[in-house]
């Protein structure tokens, strides 16, 4: 069959190896239909890993299953099946309490495993015409409808970045109402951005430098932030700042018509388009609240303080770059930016990648992955910091079926869908965030 090869720092290769075989009685073979290009990918192909040379990469699965081992029980032959990034059990104490991202059988080194990636086990990859799945019963998540159909593109984003998007939300407590900040306009950022709109946060700012992404999270309804521009915490807190509605209203303006048409207009400063039922008086307060989070007649004394985000989602990771200067990295830089946003009691979310091994890096702390974090501030804020690799498993069927019901459409961050002979131009191109790259799907058919 044909895979993609990692051959060193930056290169790629399309090369027939060994079909898959089940070696395993709890294993299946899954024909390969749409397999994705991740952002993660990029760390290895950048040498940024320390995966030697010679591993299939990907882990973004989503074919038809062709073949099951004898202990298989949930999934037969021609089954449509979407497959978690993490390879798991499915039945270890990890698995057990809700963290198949930290299997306890998967590998012997530690905790967790995934397809394809450096540091997660000897797992093929998933860009290749056929991938076989250990513990298929758990790994596998079966799915509606045909190859190629109008779900093609959602469904593979199950594999990881929309559930992992889905993950920073609960990071990074997003509640309804509540204002969120995600630095990264990545396919990951993106969608984190789009779950916690699906999840009714007042506002979500997306911040980034490349256009085209910032064009992409304004046309799901967040609030793009260019960072080249000026201060980015300074943008989100001005923004914030803007939506007092209550100082602009003459007597008798708290009618419904006249409330809206002045939310309308202020909304509309910021290039924030509001598509509400003014005849629905909690549509109404709900749409105020989103361009107006801390409505200034309703502030107690001390209330002016919460002038930042009660959420914070860092998906950009290690390779941050500067912002005095996006020529360079500063792997820092967005967590120092987030603790400074995010309000007293508020709560941090890292889904970006931090690796505790980069050999690319600039200094010997940061290739061991030790970094100089503002560590006084979030604590003195009372913050809480989650992170760690999504357990996809406990929200893929969640999320398929907001799919289903029409409800979400995470495909909408797909830019290019490739043959393999595309796939070494695609890297290169991606990596250089090139022509509108936001996400790559590869189609082993072409």
């Amino acid at each position: 069959m044909r895979a993609v090869v990692y051959k060193g720092p930056e290169k790629v290769a399309v090369e027939e190896v060994d079909d898959p075989k089940i070696e395993h009685p709890a294993d299946a073979i899954i024909r390969l239909t749409s397999t994705a290009i991740c952002g993660s990918d990029l760390h290895m192909y950048e040498g940024r890993t320390v995966e030697k040379p010679g591993k299939i990469l990907g882990h973004e699965p989503l074919g038809v299953i062709e073949e099951v081992g004898s202990a298989v029980y949930s999934y037969k032959k021609g089954d449509r099946v979407v497959v978690n990034f993490n390879v798991a059990c499915g039945h270890c104490m990890n698995c057990v309490m809700g963290f198949p991202s930290a299997c306890l059988t998967i590998r012997s080194e530690t905790a967790g495993g995934a397809f394809g990636y450096a540091k997660m086990g000897k797992y093929a990859g998933a860009q290749a015409e056929k991938l076989r799945v250990p513990f298929a019963d758990f790994n596998c998540t079966k799915l509606p409808g045909k190859p190629n159909d109008k779900w093609e593109h959602d469904f593979v984003m199950l594999a990881d970045i929309f559930p992992t998007g889905f993950f920073a939300t609960k990071l990074a407590f997003v509640m309804p109402g509540f204002p969120v900040a995600v630095f990264g306009a990545g396919p990951v950022g993106l969608l984190a951005a789009y779950s916690a709109i699906l999840q009714g946060a007042g506002q979500v700012f997306v911040v980034d430098h490349i256009p085209e992404r910032l064009k992409l999270a304004k046309s799901i309804g967040a609030i793009p932030i260019d960072f080249t521009m000026s201060d980015p915490v300074a943008q989100i807190e001005a923004l914030r700042a803007e939506f007092s509605v209550v100082d602009t209203l003459l007597p008798g303006e708290e009618k419904i018509e006249s409330l809206m048409s002045s939310i309308s207009k202020l909304a509309g400063s910021a290039g924030i388009q509001l598509d509400v039922d003014r005849s629905d008086p909690v549509k109404v307060i709900q749409a105020l609240r989103a361009v107006n989070p801390m409505v200034a007649q309703s502030l107690l004394p001390g209330e002016e303080k919460m002038k930042g985000v009660m959420s914070g989602i860092d998906a950009v990771g290690y390779q941050a770059l500067d912002r005095d200067d996006p020529s360079r990295e500063n792997p820092t830089q967005v967590i120092s930016d987030l603790v400074r946003l995010i309000n007293p009691t508020g709560h941090l979310a890292l889904i970006g990648v931090y690796t505790a091994d980069d050999p690319g890096a600039a200094n010997a702390h940061a290739r061991k992955g030790e970094f100089m974090l503002p560590l006084g501030e979030l604590w003195e804020k009372g913050m809480t910091v989650g992170t760690g690799q999504t357990p996809v498993k406990n929200f893929i069927i969640l999320l398929r079926d907001l799919i289903i019901a029409g409800k979400a459409n995470p495909g909408f961050i797909v830019s290019h869908r490739i043959s393999f002979d595309e796939v070494p131009d695609a890297y290169r191109k991606f990596a250089r965030r090139e022509g509108g790259y936001t996400k790559v799907i590869i189609d082993p058919a072409k």
